[in-house]
């Protein structure tokens, strides 16, 4: 009867005695594909040219590389690290066992071989070896698809957070532009902190991926604000600047619905939360909505307040010119312990060059005349 090679597992017998070779290649070629080395450094080339074996029959006692030796190659080369070694040995010594187990061997057969035994463990070490390889190809599949999932989670998130903020737009003067820069200056802002003492434990990837997502929906409050005051001409009096100060708590309450109605609190809404409704707070406690005071501001909020108040600065506005970069970066520095964190004002100042690389990026191309 004539076995299909392709299909059967392989193993490979590394011994330097002919008469062993020959007598592990007679009992299994009936059901195996066999291989044959007589020296350490041809079995080494042999388990790690193309495909690997399926098992390794691995004499200690053998001159040039002995058996320990080719064991620790076998087990430290990425190729063959998760082939099963069975030792073939003649010592009974138990200290010689323990180091073979510890050297990652799975299993020992003493000389003279005993051919039922050589089957039997043979027949069992591949079994595990397959359950092991079944399970390993299993876990590399869910990695993949939990990897698939979450990009598509992100990229949901991602949609709706644009598609939100493209609503707000459309009540509001603000560009477009106004949403990308000050994104990507909140971004370059926590980068420039993300190992700084106060901040490397909130600073950590995931979260200034989702401060950069959740970042264009800091004023979707005003989607709530009336057109008259919204859309205003000019200055506001105030009255009305206590009406557009609600902007912050509509925006938090927005999310807050979206929450109920989810039965759950998820992190990269409580963030929206934190921007929308606090990125008016002012370190020295004189900001709005709820006066809130140095840490007590949110991370997020604080970065957001600088990125915000730059752009304002440098956009024109119907009651104002656009400032150079310089005139808004004197007015920023001259603010930490008032207005800002006096940390994301340092942080300001040595990404300063970033700042402006984005404002001439993504300015606008037509007039804001937004509040």
């Amino acid at each position: 009867m004539t076995t299909d090679l392709s299909s059967v597992p392989t193993i490979l017998a590394i011994d330097d005695t002919p008469a062993n070779l020959s007598l592990i290649n007679g009992l299994l070629k009936g059901e195996y594909r066999v291989k044959v080395a007589n020296s350490g450094e041809r079995g080494i080339a042999l388990a790690t040219a193309e495909a690997p074996p399926d098992l390794v029959l691995l004499d200690i006692m053998m001159p040039g590389l002995d058996g320990w030796e080719v064991c620790q190659r076998l087990m430290s080369d990425a190729r063959t690290q998760n082939v099963p070694i069975i030792f073939l040995t003649s010592s009974v010594n138990a200290d010689d066992e323990r180091k073979g187990l510890e050297m990652g061997a799975v299993d020992y057969i003493t000389k003279p071989i005993n051919p039922p035994v050589l089957l039997a463990r043979v027949k069992t070490h591949l079994a595990l070896k397959a359950s092991a390889d079944f399970l390993r190809d299993q876990n590399a599949f869910l990695e993949q698809e939990v990897h698939r999932r979450t990009k598509q989670v992100k990229d949901i998130q991602e949609i709706t957070v644009m598609a939100l903020a493209a609503l707000a737009e459309t009540r509001d003067n603000d560009t477009g532009n106004h949403i990308r820069r000050t994104q990507r200056y909140v971004k370059v802002l926590a980068e420039g902190l993300r190992d700084h003492p106060r901040f490397s434990a909130t600073l950590t990837d995931t979260y200034i991926d989702e401060l950069f997502r959740a970042a264009p929906l800091h004023d979707i409050g005003k989607v709530g604000i009336i057109d008259s005051i919204l859309l205003k001409p000019g200055r506001l009096d105030d009255a009305e600047f206590e009406v557009m100060r609600t902007h912050t708590a509509l925006g938090r309450q927005a999310i807050e619905i979206a929450e109920r109605e989810l039965g759950t609190g998820i992190d990269f809404l409580q963030l929206i939360k934190d921007v929308s409704y606090s990125h008016h707070e002012r370190w020295d406690g004189t900001g709005y909505p709820e006066g809130l005071a140095g840490d007590a501001i949110p991370v997020g909020a604080r970065l957001m307040a600088v990125a915000d108040v730059y752009d304002a600065l440098i956009s024109e506005r119907v009651y104002k010119p656009a400032m150079s970069h310089e005139e808004a970066a004197k007015i920023i520095l001259s603010e930490p312990g008032r207005h800002f964190d006096p940390d994301v004002v340092d942080a300001f100042f040595m990404m300063q060059g970033e700042f402006v690389a984005i404002a001439q990026q993504y300015a606008d191309h037509a007039s804001s005349h937004s509040h």
